[in-house]
């Protein structure tokens, strides 16, 4: 009775302990982002496209970094999401068992290779190869980073939807071949629509992971807060902004080294809204069955 009681208090303890750390780090960034907008008006920052706080001439229109971290996620999501929904639909209904259980701990190794490594892949290797297509696209792009960045979160998409797939029961595929559907109107008519809300729900934790992504467009995706969506040229993420000031750009207390806090509170009410927006997707959408 004692080790349960102590048990239940050390679970209590560690969940109070990641509410608290959570709360420490909201309130940090509104406080900081507070004295921010004390010097610069919320309006300039929401509506700007000039971003230039390092320079003499300072402007504070974050547009031009929301831009560069839009780009570089859709096109993300443009790899990741049609290459991990097809590949989930072959494990879950294609793949013998045999060939699952080889592939799926293989694609799963993507997810652990450490993000610097994809960025340098991705100035070393991909950009060499866009550059080799068309002389149009500089040394640092978006468009490698993206199709990088894809690469990485692929694994996201395809583990969490096939998860969702393998979860719908038997009798439903049953019951549509019994009606004389083919194994491809099983699969993409049956079984995907019933396993929807998982499948949305690691489409937008993907897009949340690509949205929060630093070390890849960082090193390939370069440091030019461009208002702008050509994938050609070189742009400027929030992350990395952050990383960037954070490295000794600006000094501490300075309201060039304020912006970071601004970036971040901006960059966590992004995240915490699709994190929202998964969450109603799969309670909303949500199937349950006998």
């Amino acid at each position: 009775m004692v080790t349960e009681r102590a048990i239940a208090v050390l679970l209590f303890l560690s969940t109070f302990l990641s509410v608290l750390i959570t709360i420490g780090i909201v309130a940090v960034l509104l406080f900081e982002a507070i004295t921010f907008f004390a010097d610069v008006s919320v309006f300039e920052f929401l509506t700007g496209t000039r971003w230039t706080p390092l320079f003499s001439s300072k402007q504070f229109g974050v547009l031009a970094l929301v831009a560069g971290t839009t780009l570089t996620a859709v096109m993300a999501m443009v790899v990741a999401l049609p290459l991990g929904l097809l590949s989930a639909i072959y494990l879950s209904e294609y793949a013998p068992n045999g060939v699952r259980k080889v592939v799926k701990p293989i694609l799963e190794v993507l997810a652990g290779i450490p993000t610097v490594v994809y960025g340098y892949f991705a100035l070393l290797f991909v950009t060499p190869i866009l550059r080799s297509i068309s002389g149009d696209i500089s040394v640092f792009n978006a468009l490698s980073a993206s199709i990088v960045m894809g690469i990485m979160i692929l694994p996201m998409v395809s583990s969490l939807s096939e998860d969702a797939m393998r979860a719908v029961p038997r009798t439903l595929r049953e019951g549509a071949y019994a009606l004389g559907s083919t194994k491809l109107e099983v699969s993409t008519l049956v079984v995907v629509p019933a396993a929807l809300s998982g499948i949305v729900s690691a489409f937008i934790l993907a897009v949340s992971r690509a949205i929060g992504e630093t070390m890849i467009v960082t090193i390939a995706a370069g440091q030019n807060p461009t208002f702008t969506l050509n994938p050609f040229v070189p742009i400027e993420t929030m992350t990395a902004y952050i990383v960037q000031v954070s490295q000794g750009d600006a000094p501490a207390g300075s309201i060039e080294f304020k912006t970071i806090f601004a970036v971040a509170l901006l960059l966590f009410v992004i995240t915490l809204v699709m994190n929202l927006l998964s969450q109603f997707v799969v309670s909303r959408f949500r199937e349950e069955y006998e």
